[in-house]
């Protein structure tokens, strides 16, 4: 009698065991799923938020800075940088403060080469003077993420980071040594980009 009892109460023990573990896995399932659902919408939450804060950065940087004035100044500082004989003339607060400026403005372009293509940065192209577009060829001028992505694609932040310390560096006094990377092609993407970036603020009615 004893024995029966045992093996009934062992079978409800196996029985309960089961039940929660059958809970258990439903209940895992579940929080997987919730939480599968929530980082999805967090990526695509974030990609917005990026999207948005490349652009806001962008309009931020053109309400400090003259697009021309910014390109001038590149210009200076990468033509000092290779002189061994002269230094740049601008007060170092001033480079210094390009320089800075100019790193947020590499980031916001970061940012918005992870955009997709979107009908607001595109226009549809008539016949457009070289003198107004510079660098850019029509294809970037039509859409100008493209600046961005080939940009990024050949250089990383840090690669152009490092680029405009360097030859800010090298532009503020007498050295010897003179840069030795290619300093060019990461100066030409810069200047595109600084072209895109206007065009892009200026076709949402930024500027």
């Amino acid at each position: 009698m004893i024995l029966i009892i045992l093996n009934h109460l062992k079978i409800l023990m196996v029985k309960k065991i089961v039940h929660q573990l059958i809970i258990l896995k439903i209940t895992v399932k579940k929080y997987k799923l919730m939480k599968k659902t929530r980082t999805d919408f967090q990526s695509r939450l974030g990609k917005g938020r990026k999207k948005h804060r490349g652009l806001q950065l962008m309009e931020n940087y053109f309400k400090l800075n003259d697009l021309t004035a910014s390109k001038e100044l590149l210009n200076d500082i990468i033509s000092y940088a290779v002189k061994r004989n002269s230094w740049i003339k601008e007060h170092p607060s001033v480079i210094l403060h390009f320089q800075q400026a100019m790193r947020s403005f590499i980031r916001a372009g970061y940012l918005i080469a992870l955009q997709e293509k979107k009908r607001t940065a595109t226009t549809q192209l008539e016949e457009v003077s070289p003198l107004v577009l510079g660098l850019l060829s029509e294809k970037e001028y039509q859409n100008p993420l493209l600046v961005f992505r080939k940009a990024f694609k050949e250089y990383s932040i840090k690669e152009f980071d490092y680029f405009i310390s360097g030859m800010v560096y090298f532009s503020l006094g007498i050295y010897d040594n003179l840069p030795e990377r290619n300093i060019i092609s990461p100066y030409i993407h810069l200047t595109k980009m600084l072209d895109a970036a206007y065009l892009i603020i200026e076709r949402k009615g930024k500027i």
